[in-house]
């Protein structure tokens, strides 16, 4: 595992963002796992300019993101939907319909969950995924259990992570108990793995990932075991390390 400590929030959105462009260059028809979040926003902005600049071309790229909430239709503004297209999409040249992200309104999350799997497989796996890690040390919504869940299927929401995300919300009983999340199984299925860690608030977390044993009870411990995982840290998050 390679680890980079970055003097702050900038600096590690850049590192980030030139490690996508660079999958990007050397196989333009590349599929990108994507986040969602505060920390990988930064990220987003860098690749942004970067297409405006001409340094990057999306044309050819597909894109799976790690999870969605359920119960929220696809217009509602705390939705990862509206996130990744008012945030990304809208702004580069990807197409509409190489973008995936999961149906956290379909009737059917079992065979919701199982539909995304197939179309991950079907476009051949995951050559770069990136991540986030929540505070409890879930990665996308992949929360601490007894168990490391393997494909993509329906989550019960952590406490923590709830809190954590309230901030979105007008009040914490309207943030969603559930969502659809890809397992633990197929992000290690990745070729190529980028975490990124921002705020004193991931440190122990991050300890966790890093120094701490392999356990579902911190979910980003597996990274531990991929053959290809790089973690950016901003140096407050890394601070315990």
């Amino acid at each position: 595992m390679r680890i980079i400590i970055t003097d702050n929030y900038e600096e590690m959105s850049k590192k980030a963002a030139a490690i996508v462009r660079n999958q990007i260059i050397l196989k333009p028809d590349c599929v990108l796992g994507l986040a969602t979040g505060d920390t990988p926003i930064g990220m987003y902005k860098e690749l942004i300019k970067m297409h405006e600049n001409k340094e990057v071309d999306f044309a050819d790229v597909t894109t799976f993101n790690l999870d969605e909430y359920c119960k929220l239709n696809r217009e509602n503004i705390q939705s990862y939907y509206y996130y990744m297209n008012h945030n990304f999409f809208k702004h580069i040249n990807v197409k509409k319909e190489n973008t995936y992200i999961p149906n956290g309104a379909a009737k059917d999350i079992d065979e919701e969950c199982r539909n995304y799997e197939r179309q991950i497989k079907n476009k051949g796996g995951i050559d770069l995924q990136v991540l986030g890690i929540g505070a409890n040390g879930h990665i996308g919504f992949n929360e601490p259990n007894i168990n490391f869940e393997a494909e993509t299927h329906l989550v019960k929401l952590d406490k923590m992570t709830i809190e954590a995300n309230s901030r979105f919300f007008s009040s914490k009983d309207e943030v969603p108990t559930t969502a659809i999340s890809v397992g633990i199984e197929t992000i290690m299925k990745s070729r190529m793995l980028v975490l990124l860690a921002n705020g004193e608030i991931k440190a122990d977390a991050i300890y966790k990932t890093v120094k701490g044993k392999i356990c579902p009870e911190v979910p980003a411990s597996i990274i531990q075991l991929h053959p290809n995982a790089t973690m950016i840290i901003e140096k407050n998050a890394a601070k315990l390390l």
